[in-house]
């Protein structure tokens, strides 16, 4: 019988143990259910430019009192257009909603707005995306509830549609609001 080297041994029971690793890993959950390192935190500056023919918003806007929803969006990214119609609800139940416009062409996100309407009571506009790097976001869309003091309260990545929306972002706007709202 032929001796075995300890050496053919070795890459097996490595492979086997990044295996394993990478296993457990991927049973940690869904990433988009992951805590944002903002919460309890102030949040980050909005950007200074505003989409043409639209409000702006300061940082002293998200200091208001009010409960505020901040939206990152594109009119270039589908997920942001299937929930478009869920902020023109929310923003129908007297809920502020700014809409940060993220790595777009202006023509394109105003005529967007022009023409499904708008649910935001300021557009501010981020075109290279640094004000989206401060606030952590990935990608659109991606929605961050405030507090009245500006407290970063949560954080929903990915379309506000779905059980993650129903069962995860309501009741934390429900809670941050103080009052029920038609989901």
């Amino acid at each position: 019988m032929a001796k075995v080297s300890p050496l053919m041994v070795i890459p097996p029971l490595v492979f086997a143990a990044f295996a394993v690793m990478a296993y457990f890993g991927m049973q940690r959950g869904d990433p988009n259910t992951l805590p944002s390192t903002f919460i309890g935190k102030p949040a980050p500056a909005l950007p200074d430019e505003t989409l043409e023919g639209y409000p702006a918003a300061s940082d002293a806007d998200l200091r208001t009192g009010e409960v505020t929803v901040v939206n990152f969006w594109a009119s270039w990214c589908p997920p942001c257009r299937a929930e478009h119609p869920v902020l023109l609800h929310l923003q129908e139940q007297g809920v502020r909603i700014v809409g940060v416009n993220y790595k777009d062409k202006a023509g394109a996100a105003s005529g967007y707005l022009a023409e499904d309407g708008s649910p935001f009571l300021a557009v501010p506009y981020d075109p290279q995306g640094r004000a989206a790097i401060e606030w952590g976001v990935t990608g659109p869309p991606e929605t961050f509830i405030l507090g009245g003091d500006g407290t970063v309260l949560f954080k929903h990545v990915g379309p506000l549609a779905g059980t993650l929306y129903t069962q995860d972002f309501v009741p934390a706007l429900e809670k941050a609001l103080g009052r029920d709202i038609d989901p």
